[in-house]
């Protein structure tokens, strides 16, 4: 969320990577891979936080407004 402070493209980028359950299953795999229990539970975490957001309606963002998602609009209409 602090890379909406600079834009909303660069929020949206860092947002979308710390959002994105592929990267959360490579910091798994990895954990898994090198036997190191921090990026386990790092990984389950974060697939966990991100998959909570989709259930919750929020998507990956859009550069163009942090309300735009892949899911849709956020928010009332």
């Amino acid at each position: 969320m602090i890379g909406y402070l600079i834009s909303t493209r660069t929020g949206a980028y860092c947002y979308n990577l710390f959002h994105h359950r592929a990267v959360a299953l490579v910091v798994l795999a990895l954990g898994l891979l090198t036997y190191n229990n921090v990026l386990v539970a790092v990984g389950a975490l974060l697939f966990a936080h991100s998959s909570f957001d989709r259930m919750m309606g929020y998507g990956l963002k859009y550069t163009d407004d942090f309300k735009h998602t892949n899911l849709g609009w956020m928010g009332k209409k």
